[in-house]
């Protein structure tokens, strides 16, 4: 009866949570989550928790996540960041005559917030907002907390993003905003050939070096997402490890080795912007 008591008593003398806070899952729950059930094999190569840790990613933050893809760590962001945060996704901007998978990239400020309700469903989370460069809209200007690239400066630097990219980062981000990027790796010594994107890899001190150009500082590296067992000098690039294994056709013993190296080395960096 005591032991009850004493509970009542914490209880009436703690503040009370505003509804938003209740409704913000933990990172643990989000990860959890049954909508995850296909993308859950992939957290052992992707670390989520730890990598958004290491961005300082917090609920009720405006984050950016740069080309989202089918969704994956949309998935993670969306309710994590709650009611109270705003998840904007953005695409390139796509040419009118753009065929296959650029095509899929068009008019992102219809189709992701109609994917992001089909995955969500009646559950809470942030605001939605998709965009593609060259159509943001201006009222989200210093406004973005955190923007974020995972595995797509390869084809931010093939297709020719990278200027309007940048530039708009900087144009989103608060003054103290940061860019948090995950990479596959290239060997420092790797031959310029084989680095520039169509392969997938990149050298981690040329992308340290882009970001300084654009007026952004590293603030931290993280190996987090390392893989040591990454030769990262494939004839197929890094497409030919899990989950694509290019080259590997149905081979069973082929596809087991190359599972038994797991998805690319990675780096993990976070940058800031500098005035």
């Amino acid at each position: 009866m005591k032991t009850l008591l004493s509970a009542l008593l914490v209880s009436m003398m703690l503040p009370a949570l505003p509804a938003a806070a209740q409704d913000t899952p933990s990172m643990t729950q989000v990860l959890a989550d049954e909508r995850r059930v296909q993308d859950a094999p992939r957290d052992r190569y992707r670390h989520p928790a730890q990598t958004l840790r290491f961005f300082q990613v917090e609920p009720g933050m405006s984050v950016v996540d740069f080309m989202p893809s089918p969704g994956w760590y949309s998935r993670v962001l969306i309710p994590y960041l709650g009611p109270q945060g705003t998840y904007i996704g953005l695409n390139p901007r796509v040419a009118p005559d753009a065929t296959g998978f650029l095509a899929t990239l068009r008019d992102f400020a219809t189709t992701l917030p109609r994917d992001a309700a089909g995955w969500m469903g009646q559950a809470p989370g942030a605001r939605v907002i998709g965009a593609n460069l060259g159509t943001v809209p201006a009222e989200l200007d210093g406004t973005v907390d955190r923007l974020l690239i995972f595995r797509e400066m390869h084809n931010v630097r093939r297709n020719d993003w990278t200027h309007q990219l940048l530039s708009t980062a900087r144009r989103l981000l608060k003054d103290d905003g940061m860019i948090g990027i995950v990479q596959h790796r290239a060997k420092a010594d790797a031959p310029a050939a084989y680095t520039q994107g169509d392969n997938g890899y990149l050298r981690q001190q040329d992308v340290i070096a882009l970001l300084d150009s654009y007026g952004f500082d590293l603030v931290a590296e993280s190996e987090v997402n390392a893989n040591p067992r990454d030769t990262a000098d494939w004839e197929g690039g890094v497409w030919t490890l899990p989950p694509s294994y290019r080259g590997a056709g149905e081979d069973a013993a082929k596809r087991a080795e190359l599972d038994a190296i797991g998805e690319s080395d990675r780096m993990t960096l976070l940058f800031r912007k500098r005035a």
